[in-house]
Protein backbone atom coordinates (compact mmCIF):
# COMPACT_ATOMS: atom_id res chain seq x y z
CA UNK A 1 0.00 0.00 0.00
CA UNK A 2 1.08 3.75 -0.93
CA UNK A 3 -0.02 6.88 -1.15
CA UNK A 4 1.31 9.49 -3.59
CA UNK A 5 0.65 13.14 -3.60
CA UNK A 6 3.67 14.56 -5.94
CA UNK A 7 1.31 15.46 -8.73
CA UNK A 8 -0.46 18.85 -10.13
CA UNK A 9 -2.78 20.05 -6.69
CA UNK A 10 -1.50 17.09 -5.13
CA UNK A 11 -1.83 17.93 -1.08
CA UNK A 12 -1.56 14.86 1.75
CA UNK A 13 1.23 13.98 4.26
CA UNK A 14 1.06 10.17 5.41
CA UNK A 15 1.71 9.48 9.19
CA UNK A 16 0.75 5.83 8.99
CA UNK A 17 -0.31 3.85 5.75
CA UNK A 18 0.50 -0.11 6.81
CA UNK A 19 -2.92 -0.91 7.47
CA UNK A 20 -6.05 -0.63 5.16
CA UNK A 21 -8.04 -0.41 8.22
CA UNK A 22 -5.41 2.11 10.26
CA UNK A 23 -4.21 4.72 7.71
CA UNK A 24 -3.55 8.36 8.91
CA UNK A 25 -3.23 11.71 7.01
CA UNK A 26 -2.47 14.83 7.61
CA UNK A 27 -2.93 18.30 5.19
CA UNK A 28 -0.43 20.48 4.34
CA UNK A 29 -0.58 24.12 4.92
CA UNK A 30 -0.11 26.48 1.80
CA UNK A 31 3.31 27.88 1.80
CA UNK A 32 3.74 30.27 4.25
CA UNK A 33 0.77 30.42 5.74
CA UNK A 34 -1.77 28.92 8.34
CA UNK A 35 -4.46 27.97 5.61
CA UNK A 36 -5.27 24.29 4.60
CA UNK A 37 -8.27 22.32 3.72
CA UNK A 38 -7.47 21.28 0.38
CA UNK A 39 -6.63 17.85 -0.16
CA UNK A 40 -5.95 15.50 -3.21
CA UNK A 41 -3.87 12.05 -3.32
CA UNK A 42 -3.75 8.87 -4.66
CA UNK A 43 -3.84 5.57 -3.21
CA UNK A 44 -1.97 2.35 -4.43
CA UNK A 45 -3.79 -0.78 -2.31
CA UNK A 46 -5.44 -3.56 -2.77
CA UNK A 47 -9.16 -3.96 -4.37
CA UNK A 48 -12.45 -4.99 -2.55
CA UNK A 49 -10.95 -4.30 0.71
CA UNK A 50 -12.63 -1.50 3.11
CA UNK A 51 -10.02 1.18 3.76
CA UNK A 52 -10.67 3.76 6.76
CA UNK A 53 -8.87 6.74 6.11
CA UNK A 54 -8.34 9.62 8.71
CA UNK A 55 -7.38 12.95 7.80
CA UNK A 56 -6.03 13.96 11.46
CA UNK A 57 -6.71 17.98 12.68
CA UNK A 58 -8.61 19.36 10.13
CA UNK A 59 -10.99 20.81 13.28
CA UNK A 60 -7.87 23.50 12.83
CA UNK A 61 -8.70 23.87 9.18
CA UNK A 62 -9.23 27.38 7.82
CA UNK A 63 -13.12 26.33 8.17
CA UNK A 64 -14.16 23.54 10.03
CA UNK A 65 -17.54 24.03 9.55
CA UNK A 66 -16.77 22.78 5.84
CA UNK A 67 -16.18 19.36 7.18
CA UNK A 68 -19.95 19.23 8.32
CA UNK A 69 -22.54 17.09 5.61
CA UNK A 70 -19.09 16.63 3.89
CA UNK A 71 -18.50 13.70 1.31
CA UNK A 72 -15.06 13.55 0.35
CA UNK A 73 -14.97 12.86 -3.85
CA UNK A 74 -13.24 10.18 -5.31
CA UNK A 75 -12.47 8.89 -9.12
CA UNK A 76 -11.00 5.69 -11.03
CA UNK A 77 -9.83 7.61 -13.75
CA UNK A 78 -9.75 10.95 -12.90
CA UNK A 79 -12.73 12.39 -15.48
CA UNK A 80 -15.59 10.85 -13.32
CA UNK A 81 -16.00 11.92 -9.62
CA UNK A 82 -18.29 10.48 -7.05
CA UNK A 83 -19.18 11.03 -3.12
CA UNK A 84 -17.66 8.28 -0.62
CA UNK A 85 -18.85 8.10 2.73
CA UNK A 86 -16.98 10.99 4.99
CA UNK A 87 -17.63 11.74 8.76
CA UNK A 88 -16.02 14.57 10.30
CA UNK A 89 -16.46 13.74 14.75
CA UNK A 90 -15.12 17.25 15.50
CA UNK A 91 -11.43 16.19 15.26
CA UNK A 92 -10.62 14.07 12.41
CA UNK A 93 -12.21 13.68 8.70
CA UNK A 94 -12.97 9.96 8.48
CA UNK A 95 -12.96 8.43 4.77
CA UNK A 96 -14.66 4.95 4.59
CA UNK A 97 -14.11 3.56 1.46
CA UNK A 98 -13.78 0.04 -0.30
CA UNK A 99 -11.94 0.94 -3.37
CA UNK A 100 -13.18 -1.49 -6.70
CA UNK A 101 -9.66 -1.20 -8.07
CA UNK A 102 -6.16 -1.08 -7.42
CA UNK A 103 -5.70 2.53 -7.67
CA UNK A 104 -7.86 5.45 -6.68
CA UNK A 105 -7.97 8.95 -6.35
CA UNK A 106 -9.43 11.31 -3.47
CA UNK A 107 -9.96 14.94 -3.23
CA UNK A 108 -11.55 17.60 -1.50
CA UNK A 109 -13.39 18.59 -4.81
CA UNK A 110 -13.21 17.73 -8.39
CA UNK A 111 -9.32 18.86 -9.55
CA UNK A 112 -8.84 21.39 -12.42
CA UNK A 113 -5.42 20.71 -13.40
CA UNK A 114 -2.74 23.18 -15.15
CA UNK A 115 -2.47 20.78 -17.84
CA UNK A 116 -6.71 21.13 -18.70
CA UNK A 117 -6.24 25.03 -17.96
CA UNK A 118 -3.44 25.23 -20.65
CA UNK A 119 -5.96 23.21 -23.27
CA UNK A 120 -8.87 25.73 -22.09
CA UNK A 121 -6.57 28.47 -23.59
CA UNK A 122 -5.78 26.78 -26.59
CA UNK A 123 -9.34 25.19 -27.16
CA UNK A 124 -10.83 28.71 -26.78
CA UNK A 125 -8.03 30.59 -29.40
CA UNK A 126 -9.21 28.28 -31.84
CA UNK A 127 -12.78 30.53 -32.13
CA UNK A 128 -12.08 33.78 -34.66
CA UNK A 129 -13.19 35.20 -31.42
CA UNK A 130 -10.64 34.97 -29.59
CA UNK A 131 -7.76 37.00 -28.43
CA UNK A 132 -5.18 35.52 -26.15
CA UNK A 133 -2.95 37.80 -24.13
CA UNK A 134 0.01 37.18 -21.43
CA UNK A 135 -0.60 39.51 -19.05
CA UNK A 136 2.55 38.75 -17.21
CA UNK A 137 4.12 36.06 -15.02
CA UNK A 138 3.72 34.88 -11.48
CA UNK A 139 6.10 34.53 -8.55
CA UNK A 140 6.68 31.03 -9.65
CA UNK A 141 7.09 32.05 -13.51
CA UNK A 142 4.08 30.61 -15.13
CA UNK A 143 1.73 32.61 -17.06
CA UNK A 144 -0.97 35.03 -16.14
CA UNK A 145 -3.30 34.82 -19.07
CA UNK A 146 -6.19 36.50 -20.35
CA UNK A 147 -8.44 35.72 -23.01
CA UNK A 148 -10.62 38.57 -24.98
CA UNK A 149 -13.65 37.36 -26.21
CA UNK A 150 -15.23 39.85 -29.10
CA UNK A 151 -13.90 42.71 -30.69
CA UNK A 152 -13.34 45.29 -28.33
CA UNK A 153 -14.38 49.21 -29.21
CA UNK A 154 -15.91 52.25 -27.29
CA UNK A 155 -19.56 51.51 -28.15
CA UNK A 156 -19.45 47.88 -26.62
CA UNK A 157 -19.85 47.12 -23.08
CA UNK A 158 -16.80 45.67 -21.06
CA UNK A 159 -17.24 42.11 -19.11
CA UNK A 160 -15.28 41.05 -16.80
CA UNK A 161 -15.28 37.01 -15.48
CA UNK A 162 -12.20 35.83 -13.41
CA UNK A 163 -11.71 32.51 -11.20
CA UNK A 164 -9.67 30.70 -9.08
CA UNK A 165 -8.25 33.66 -6.81
CA UNK A 166 -8.49 30.72 -3.92
CA UNK A 167 -6.82 27.91 -6.22
CA UNK A 168 -8.43 25.17 -3.70
CA UNK A 169 -11.84 26.63 -5.60
CA UNK A 170 -11.77 24.46 -8.34
CA UNK A 171 -15.18 24.44 -9.40
CA UNK A 172 -14.68 27.91 -10.27
CA UNK A 173 -12.23 27.22 -13.20
CA UNK A 174 -15.15 24.51 -14.45
CA UNK A 175 -17.95 27.58 -14.26
CA UNK A 176 -16.20 29.57 -16.73
CA UNK A 177 -15.20 26.78 -19.06
CA UNK A 178 -19.20 26.08 -19.17
CA UNK A 179 -19.00 29.74 -19.66
CA UNK A 180 -16.61 29.90 -22.52
CA UNK A 181 -18.27 26.48 -24.26
CA UNK A 182 -21.78 28.25 -24.95
CA UNK A 183 -20.09 32.08 -25.36
CA UNK A 184 -18.17 30.13 -28.23
CA UNK A 185 -20.89 29.08 -29.60
CA UNK A 186 -21.67 30.47 -33.42
CA UNK A 187 -25.34 28.96 -33.17
CA UNK A 188 -26.04 29.96 -29.76
CA UNK A 189 -28.33 33.11 -29.98
CA UNK A 190 -27.37 34.22 -26.59
CA UNK A 191 -23.72 34.11 -27.13
CA UNK A 192 -23.85 36.30 -30.56
CA UNK A 193 -26.42 38.43 -29.38
CA UNK A 194 -24.26 39.66 -26.42
CA UNK A 195 -21.10 39.26 -28.32
CA UNK A 196 -22.79 42.50 -30.50
CA UNK A 197 -22.85 44.49 -27.43
CA UNK A 198 -20.00 43.32 -25.12
CA UNK A 199 -16.42 41.97 -25.19
CA UNK A 200 -15.87 39.66 -22.42
CA UNK A 201 -12.39 39.90 -20.75
CA UNK A 202 -12.32 36.36 -19.09
CA UNK A 203 -9.27 35.05 -16.55
CA UNK A 204 -10.15 31.56 -16.30
CA UNK A 205 -7.25 30.64 -13.04
CA UNK A 206 -6.46 34.04 -11.04
CA UNK A 207 -3.85 31.86 -9.01
CA UNK A 208 -2.17 29.24 -10.94
CA UNK A 209 0.91 29.06 -8.69
CA UNK A 210 -1.11 27.70 -5.76
CA UNK A 211 -3.17 25.47 -8.11
CA UNK A 212 -0.66 23.81 -8.79
CA UNK A 213 0.87 23.54 -5.37
CA UNK A 214 -2.34 22.18 -3.92
CA UNK A 215 -3.23 25.11 -2.08
CA UNK A 216 -6.67 26.22 -0.83
CA UNK A 217 -6.53 29.80 -1.16
CA UNK A 218 -2.80 31.84 -0.72
CA UNK A 219 -0.47 32.12 -3.77
CA UNK A 220 3.48 30.98 -3.89
CA UNK A 221 3.97 33.68 -1.07
CA UNK A 222 1.41 32.78 1.02
CA UNK A 223 -0.89 35.51 0.00
CA UNK A 224 -4.45 35.94 0.12
CA UNK A 225 -5.03 37.23 -3.37
CA UNK A 226 -8.57 38.43 -2.77
CA UNK A 227 -7.47 40.84 0.03
CA UNK A 228 -5.00 42.44 -2.09
CA UNK A 229 -6.95 44.65 -4.57
CA UNK A 230 -6.87 47.90 -2.48
CA UNK A 231 -2.87 47.83 -2.75
CA UNK A 232 -1.95 44.61 -5.30
CA UNK A 233 2.06 44.73 -6.01
CA UNK A 234 4.18 42.78 -8.30
CA UNK A 235 6.29 41.43 -5.24
CA UNK A 236 3.85 40.12 -3.09
CA UNK A 237 0.67 39.89 -5.23
CA UNK A 238 1.45 39.99 -9.00
CA UNK A 239 -1.61 38.06 -10.39
CA UNK A 240 -3.77 41.04 -9.14
CA UNK A 241 -1.40 43.93 -10.03
CA UNK A 242 -1.61 42.39 -13.69
CA UNK A 243 -5.53 42.15 -13.76
CA UNK A 244 -6.55 45.23 -12.38
CA UNK A 245 -3.77 47.03 -14.82
CA UNK A 246 -5.60 45.76 -17.54
CA UNK A 247 -9.28 45.93 -15.92
CA UNK A 248 -7.69 50.10 -16.09
CA UNK A 249 -6.73 50.15 -19.29
CA UNK A 250 -10.21 48.42 -20.80
CA UNK A 251 -12.66 49.91 -18.14
CA UNK A 252 -15.17 47.67 -16.65
CA UNK A 253 -19.29 47.37 -17.10
CA UNK A 254 -20.05 44.25 -15.42
CA UNK A 255 -17.44 42.17 -13.12
CA UNK A 256 -17.82 38.49 -11.83
CA UNK A 257 -15.41 37.08 -9.74
CA UNK A 258 -16.18 33.26 -9.61
CA UNK A 259 -15.23 31.57 -6.00
CA UNK A 260 -16.01 28.07 -3.83
CA UNK A 261 -17.69 28.53 -0.90
CA UNK A 262 -16.46 25.47 1.92
CA UNK A 263 -19.76 25.65 4.83
CA UNK A 264 -23.02 26.89 2.52
CA UNK A 265 -24.69 24.26 0.42
CA UNK A 266 -25.81 26.35 -2.21
CA UNK A 267 -25.24 28.82 -5.03
CA UNK A 268 -25.38 32.38 -4.50
CA UNK A 269 -24.05 35.90 -5.09
CA UNK A 270 -22.64 38.87 -2.50
CA UNK A 271 -23.20 42.27 -3.91
CA UNK A 272 -21.19 45.72 -3.08
CA UNK A 273 -24.15 47.11 -1.04
CA UNK A 274 -21.40 48.12 1.82
CA UNK A 275 -19.68 50.19 -0.82
CA UNK A 276 -19.41 53.73 -0.54
CA UNK A 277 -20.38 54.72 -4.01
CA UNK A 278 -23.57 52.30 -3.58
CA UNK A 279 -26.44 53.49 -4.80
CA UNK A 280 -30.22 52.98 -6.25
CA UNK A 281 -29.15 52.66 -9.96
CA UNK A 282 -26.28 49.81 -8.61
CA UNK A 283 -29.18 47.97 -6.39
CA UNK A 284 -31.64 48.00 -9.54
CA UNK A 285 -28.96 46.34 -11.60
CA UNK A 286 -28.18 43.76 -8.67
CA UNK A 287 -31.49 42.89 -8.56
CA UNK A 288 -32.87 42.37 -11.98
CA UNK A 289 -29.17 40.24 -12.38
CA UNK A 290 -30.56 38.01 -9.27
CA UNK A 291 -33.75 37.45 -10.76
CA UNK A 292 -32.61 36.99 -14.04
CA UNK A 293 -30.29 33.77 -12.76
CA UNK A 294 -33.30 32.85 -10.69
CA UNK A 295 -35.03 32.49 -14.12
CA UNK A 296 -32.19 31.22 -16.22
CA UNK A 297 -31.45 28.20 -13.73
CA UNK A 298 -33.17 26.37 -10.55
CA UNK A 299 -29.57 25.68 -9.49
CA UNK A 300 -29.66 29.69 -8.39
CA UNK A 301 -30.97 30.91 -4.64
CA UNK A 302 -31.26 34.11 -2.84
CA UNK A 303 -32.10 32.76 0.52
CA UNK A 304 -28.75 32.23 1.77
CA UNK A 305 -25.91 32.87 1.54
CA UNK A 306 -23.81 36.01 3.58
CA UNK A 307 -24.80 38.46 5.90
CA UNK A 308 -25.19 41.88 4.22
CA UNK A 309 -22.64 44.80 4.32
CA UNK A 310 -23.61 47.85 6.36
CA UNK A 311 -23.69 50.98 3.94
CA UNK A 312 -19.97 52.10 3.73
CA UNK A 313 -18.37 49.03 5.74
CA UNK A 314 -17.79 47.05 2.58
CA UNK A 315 -14.29 45.24 2.82
CA UNK A 316 -12.20 46.90 -0.27
CA UNK A 317 -9.24 45.23 -0.42
CA UNK A 318 -11.90 42.39 -1.76
CA UNK A 319 -11.85 41.97 -5.45
CA UNK A 320 -15.87 42.34 -6.32
CA UNK A 321 -16.07 45.38 -4.04
CA UNK A 322 -13.34 46.89 -5.13
CA UNK A 323 -13.87 46.77 -8.53
CA UNK A 324 -17.82 47.57 -8.16
CA UNK A 325 -16.32 50.89 -6.57
CA UNK A 326 -13.58 52.03 -8.71
CA UNK A 327 -15.36 51.65 -11.94
CA UNK A 328 -19.13 52.01 -10.72
CA UNK A 329 -20.20 49.06 -12.26
CA UNK A 330 -22.54 45.99 -11.34
CA UNK A 331 -19.91 43.96 -9.62
CA UNK A 332 -20.76 40.58 -7.91
CA UNK A 333 -18.87 37.49 -5.96
CA UNK A 334 -20.63 34.50 -7.14
CA UNK A 335 -19.73 31.37 -4.86
CA UNK A 336 -20.87 27.67 -5.60
CA UNK A 337 -20.86 25.17 -2.29
CA UNK A 338 -18.14 22.51 -2.17
CA UNK A 339 -20.42 20.21 -0.39
CA UNK A 340 -23.68 19.48 -2.49
CA UNK A 341 -27.06 22.06 -3.88
CA UNK A 342 -29.29 21.84 -0.16
CA UNK A 343 -31.88 22.96 -3.04
CA UNK A 344 -31.81 20.14 -5.30
CA UNK A 345 -29.69 17.78 -3.91
CA UNK A 346 -27.39 15.00 -5.90
CA UNK A 347 -26.74 12.06 -3.29
CA UNK A 348 -24.24 10.67 -5.57
CA UNK A 349 -21.87 13.33 -7.01
CA UNK A 350 -23.34 16.28 -4.72
CA UNK A 351 -22.28 19.66 -6.80
CA UNK A 352 -20.10 18.66 -8.92
CA UNK A 353 -17.33 19.55 -11.88
CA UNK A 354 -20.10 19.05 -14.31
CA UNK A 355 -23.22 21.06 -12.51
CA UNK A 356 -20.42 24.00 -12.07
CA UNK A 357 -20.02 23.77 -16.04
CA UNK A 358 -23.86 24.25 -16.47
CA UNK A 359 -23.95 27.22 -14.00
CA UNK A 360 -21.59 29.01 -15.76
CA UNK A 361 -23.32 28.03 -18.89
CA UNK A 362 -27.06 29.08 -17.59
CA UNK A 363 -25.25 32.35 -15.86
CA UNK A 364 -24.79 33.50 -19.58
CA UNK A 365 -28.36 34.14 -19.70
CA UNK A 366 -28.52 36.00 -16.69
CA UNK A 367 -25.57 38.48 -18.16
CA UNK A 368 -27.64 39.09 -21.41
CA UNK A 369 -30.59 39.66 -19.61
CA UNK A 370 -28.97 43.08 -17.86
CA UNK A 371 -26.54 44.34 -20.98
CA UNK A 372 -28.74 46.36 -22.16
CA UNK A 373 -28.74 48.23 -18.29
CA UNK A 374 -25.26 48.24 -17.53
CA UNK A 375 -24.54 51.67 -19.00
Amino acid sequence: MFISSNFDSGNIEVIAAEQPDAIRLRIRADHQSDFFQWFHFKLYSQADVEHRLVIEGVDKAAYPDGWKGYQAMASYDREHWFRVPTEFDGENLLITHAPEQETVYYAYFVPYSYERHQDLLQAAQQSSWVEQRLLGQTLDGRDMTLLVVGEPSPEKLNIWITARQHPGESMAEWFVEGLLHRLLDDDDGVARLLLQKATFFIVPNMNPDGSARGHLRTNAKGVNLNREWQTPSMEKSPEVYLVRQAMVDSGVDMFLDIHGDEAIPYNFVAGCEGNPGYDERLEQLENAFKNALLAATPEFQVEHGYERSAPGEANLTVGSANVGETFNCLSFTVEMPFKDNDGIPNLETGWSDIRSQQFGYDTLAAIHAVADQLR
